[in-house]
């Protein structure tokens, strides 16, 4: 008896050996790579092609400093401790790792026990004597395994862990995104403060003008005409002045849900506008395939879809399921734990459905499409993230070459206003002259303010388009991620 045991499962393991992985093997799907960014030129020097692997696993770094901004790095350290919607994705990495645990328990038998104590009356009608009660002391042991000789489970294994790096992946794009959202937030900010200081000055300049023509006025060299204009323009500046409240605070309200605080509870105070944009190295465009999370999440979709065709090829095949039961069982409790009470069965089955309607072929097909999707998906994020740098690159060329020709604007609005000032007070010019060229300086010095703003934000969404920071760090555990 134990040597056809044996035999037998010497043969299942042999069969389990030879057993054969079905499905597609993965090639992660190509796609065109420019030579260089079209915003930097091409120089076509040295081998810029090369194989891009997904980068989730490097780190962003703390791309935030080269902005040399105190008050912002601290900020932004804020964001991976305390960000809810980061808390959530390195949840959902958690899952996605406990997943891969449950797939993995397949490879293994399941064993399970069930003492039981059972008390029972015989029938009048059996072959036993009438009305006899007995009780029945069984101690079972069972197991079962289902050998994985199509590859349903190493396919299931591999879907769960390209599931838990495309889970991985996510949490660094969200991370990334709460970071540069919170950079940009905070030099708008920084924007409105800027435009509160210009309009302060203007409104200090527009009360010394209407002071100089009410003195005008009271000696009779000036008319009521230009000090109501004065004061209509005095007033109007006031509430531009006050209006900035509104928008800076909105910006505020968003930087503290960015690092879990309520808005109610936080505040940034004002502060000067350091607006230099830093240097930043873009690297080559195949380097982008590596740098940004969401392409790697993106690339890891598509092989997850492709062991799920696997997985559903593998249904075509029968099943063996291997089991086998035993214990001890006795009608006495003094003998329940003895060798002659003992019993057990073991013995293999095969499974193979006959007839299904065409279920496991539709599965399939779905399965296929489902992987052209993600394939699609995936060079559709590619050539968007192109698109992202070089619309970033030309904002920062533009702008650089925008605030130069503003600047000059400003400089020449300034030179305006002091000349309309001195015609108007020896009485050359009415005072119309002199309120054009203070809505022209103030007009201009608020279009240079929003030049510098679309800069720095550029400069935020052109790091964040170029995939965070540039250290090539070891990851960090998952469950330290929060």
């Amino acid at each position: 008896m134990y040597t056809s045991v044996n035999k037998a499962w010497l043969a299942i393991c042999v069969s389990f050996l030879a057993a054969c992985t079905v499905g597609p093997k993965y090639l992660k799907p190509t796609v065109t790579v420019p030579p260089a960014y079209k915003e930097l030129g091409a120089d076509g020097s040295g081998d810029i092609w090369k194989a891009s692997l997904p980068g989730d696993q490097s780190s962003r770094g703390q791309w935030w400093t080269c902005f040399n901004d105190p008050q912002l790095n601290a900020l932004e350290e804020r964001v991976s401790k305390s960000n809810q919607n980061v808390a959530a994705a390195a949840d959902a990495v958690l899952a996605a790792q406990a997943l891969v645990r449950q797939a993995r328990s397949q490879y293994f038998p399941a064993v399970a026990g069930g003492p039981t104590i059972t008390n029972s009356r015989l029938s009048t009608f059996g072959p036993q004597p009438a009305g006899v009660v007995y009780t029945q002391y069984s101690m079972p042991l069972s197991a079962s395994w289902e050998p994985d000789l199509w590859g349903r489970v190493r396919n299931t294994v591999k879907a769960g862990k390209y599931a838990s790096e495309a889970s991985r992946a996510d949490l660094e794009n969200v991370r990334l995104a709460a970071q540069a959202q919170l950079a940009a937030d905070y030099y708008q900010l920084r924007a409105q403060d800027e435009l509160k200081r210009v309009l302060d000055a203007t409104v200090k300049s527009f009360r010394e003008a209407l002071e100089l023509t009410q003195d005008l006025g009271e000696s009779g060299l000036g008319a009521d005409e230009a000090i109501a204009q004065a004061e209509a323009q005095l007033k109007m500046a006031e509430a531009q002045d006050t209006n900035i409240a509104v928008l800076r605070a909105q910006y505020e309200h968003a930087i503290a849900v960015l690092v879990g605080e309520p808005a109610g509870s936080f505040s940034i105070a004002r502060d000067s506008w350091e607006n230099s944009v830093p240097a930043i190295p873009v690297g080559l465009p195949s380097q982008l395939l590596e740098r940004r999370p969401d392409i790697a999440a993106a690339e890891r979709s598509v092989a997850q879809a492709n062991a799920q065709i696997g997985i559903a090829k593998a249904a075509f095949y029968p099943n063996v399921t291997l089991s086998a039961s035993g214990g001890l069982e006795n009608i006495s409790i003094a003998k329940w734990l003895t060798w002659p009470g003992r019993i057990w069965s073991v013995g293999p089955a095969l499974t193979e459905t006959l007839f299904d309607a065409g279920l496991r072929k539709a599965t399939v097909q779905q399965y296929q499409a489902t992987y052209d999707q993600t394939v699609a998906n995936y060079r559709q994020t590619v050539l968007t993230a192109f698109q992202q740098v070089e619309d970033n690159l030309a904002a920062l060329r533009v702008l650089s070459r925008t605030i130069e020709q503003q600047e000059t604007a400003v400089q020449a609005a300034q030179r305006n206003l002091r000349e309309a000032v001195v015609r108007y007070t020896a009485g050359l010019d009415a005072y119309l002259n002199v309120l054009t060229a203070q809505a022209m300086l103030l007009g201009n010095q608020q279009t240079l303010v929003s030049y510098r703003e679309q800069q720095m934000v550029a400069a935020v969404q052109l790091i964040e388009a170029l995939g965070g920071g540039w250290e090539g760090l070891p990851p960090e555990p998952a469950r330290q991620s929060r």
